[in-house]
């Protein structure tokens, strides 16, 4: 904290009886900032080459560029770097508001490519970047390195930016792209988190097949724990609220138990030694399907704003603070090494980035291309090459984890190798980021034609609900105009609905899932856990306002 002891001594500032300066200065500077971004921001809005967390990367480093100058290029440091605070208090909000405000259907229409891509394609690139890692800095005298930080760096690379890809990225333009790259980057996080703590506790020197299977079903138990926690988390919200009836007395206090039980669920899975970001994200989709319409309207804008507004603000200080800590002066003189060793490293790095992600995202993509037989529902390449583009992006997950694996440097991992790869780590996050986030945009605009229709049929194109059930339950009965009569072709033939089995021949599976999960829900799981339909009237509600009034007029008047 010296750049804040400077900045303090020339300030007529005097510490409080339990304040610290320090910190005052430091918040101080992070929200002005913050204030500063969202003006930027709000001004480059139509902009199609800047974005926000563009904004807020650059000015971060503006900012510490100007703390540097006042230091006399002592510290940048005005917070520094903490696995706990992004862990515990920036990013739960992040993947909570995605998960309670993703389009669920075409979510899990691609939640197979979502998977294939996020676990099978995380451990391809894992494998990928640690055997070249390993190759290739032993060539160029890294010595200290040992097998298990070669294996870190593969966990730590892996890692993509699912905070960046909601920026760049739109739900409603691309939603099929959205669903793919943003689900992916989720269970990505997850993955590569299991992958670096996996390293941690490995024994090299006693690696076998034994010790792959262990893994393996150590991830498969994370990964379907974490998810029924966030499930179970979000139906007990759900079935609190409509239990309790909250919103008959105080809308404040529905609010804050939604906000306060999806923050609990993420914590749980911490206590637990799970994945927090699968508990937090199943926890937010579940919220949105059940506990969301179980409250009153008043409550219902309130949470959608409320949960998007701390997303907004987590994610903007993230890149702030980013930005702000890759000017660590301390970390770049104990690096010791010149510019060219410096780029030289981090295009290592970002090259096997590349080779990495495009070994599995076009295998993968053309494998499940080969098991469609439907020419709409197929990836075609300029969808590959745009998730293959946008999962390039590196963010704070990859420096977090870089800061745990070398910050504290141990007997056989020198304090200049250690202090490279983090500063590395460091110009890799920031020229992925700005360059790859910066021409996303353009680049689908240039490939996918706006307002066009996507290649993947989108979750409006499907049939809806009522179409579908009349198909099943009137499978093979002559349709009814609208006097009652059948309707019939212009040679006077009837028309005769599909059969059930033609149905399932003619719709994909995933349209047919749907359908009997919809069944499922309304009648096993709506009428407990309440949901569009099934909410009971609230008089607080501004609904329930008017109806009130409507009836005691009835009563005056009569």
């Amino acid at each position: 904290m010296a750049a804040l002891e400077t900045i303090r001594s020339q300030l007529p500032l005097q510490d409080s009886s339990f304040l610290s300066t320090s910190t005052v200065i430091a918040l101080t500077v992070f929200f002005t900032l913050l204030c500063v971004c969202i003006i930027i921001g709000h001004l480059l809005e139509e902009n199609r080459w800047a974005n926000e967390s563009i904004t807020a990367l650059l000015l971060g480093l503006v900012a510490g560029v100007v703390v540097l100058l006042v230091t006399g290029f002592e510290s940048s440091k005005i917070l520094i770097f903490s696995e706990d605070l992004f862990f515990l208090y920036l990013l739960p909000p992040i993947i909570f508001n995605a998960g309670f405000q993703v389009k669920k259907k075409q979510f899990f229409k691609n939640f197979t490519t979502i998977l294939l891509f996020g676990i099978v394609g995380t451990v391809i690139s894992f494998c990928l970047i640690s055997l070249g890692a390993y190759l290739l800095f032993n060539r160029f005298g890294f010595t200290t390195l040992t097998t298990k930080d070669f294996l870190a760096i593969g966990a730590i690379f892996s890692a993509t930016d699912s905070v960046c890809t909601l920026q760049v990225l739109n739900q409603d333009e691309t939603p099929f792209l959205y669903s793919v790259v943003f689900g992916e980057g989720v269970v990505n996080d997850a993955t590569s988190i299991v992958l670096f703590n996996a390293v941690q506790s490995l024994d090299v020197s006693n690696v076998d097949a034994a010790t792959a299977l262990t893994l393996l079903g150590n991830f498969l138990y994370l990964f379907f724990t974490s998810t029924l926690l966030g499930i179970a988390a979000g139906l007990m919200s759900a079935f609190i609220i409509k239990t309790l009836y909250f919103g008959r007395h105080s809308t404040d206090r529905e609010v804050a138990l939604m906000i306060l039980m999806a923050y609990l669920s993420y914590m749980l899975a911490e206590l637990l030694s799970l994945s927090g970001i699968l508990t937090v994200f199943f926890c937010g989709i579940v919220m949105s399907h059940y506990t969301w319409h179980n409250v009153t309207e008043s409550s219902r804008v309130t949470t959608k704003h409320a949960f998007a507004t701390l997303s907004f603000i987590a994610e903007t200080f993230i890149f702030l603070y980013v930005g702000m800590d890759a000017l660590d002066i301390d970390k770049w003189k104990a690096s010791n090494a010149s510019p060219g060793t410096s780029v030289g490293v981090s295009s290592m790095l970002f090259g096997l980035v590349l080779v990495g992600r495009a070994a599995f995202v076009f295998p993968i993509a053309n494998i499940k291309n080969c098991f469609q037989k439907r020419e709409g529902t197929k990836i075609e390449f300029k969808n590959q090459f745009i998730m293959w583009w946008a999962g390039l992006m590196r963010g704070a997950v990859t420096i977090a984890l870089s800061y745990n694996q070398f910050a504290d440097t141990t007997e056989s991992t020198s304090t200049q190798d250690s202090s490279l790869m983090i500063t590395s780590t460091i110009i890799v996050v920031l020229f992925s980021t700005v360059v790859f986030g910066s021409i996303t945009k353009p680049l689908i605009s240039a490939l996918i034609q706006p307002h066009a229709k996507a290649n993947i049929s989108d979750a409006t194109d499907m049939p809806s609900l009522e179409d579908l059930r009349v198909l099943f339950l009137e499978a093979g009965e002559p349709s009814e105009g609208g006097n009652g009569e059948p309707s019939e072709r212009g040679n006077g033939e009837p028309i005769r609905k599909p059969s059930s089995l033609r149905l399932l021949m003619t719709h994909p599976a995933s349209t047919t899932a749907h359908y009997l999960w919809r069944k499922f829900d309304d009648k096993f799981m709506r009428p407990v856990f309440g949901g569009r339909g099934f909410v009971p009237f609230v008089p607080g509600s501004p609904s329930g306002a008017v109806e009130d009034q409507a009836a005691e007029h009835t009563e005056h008047t009569s």
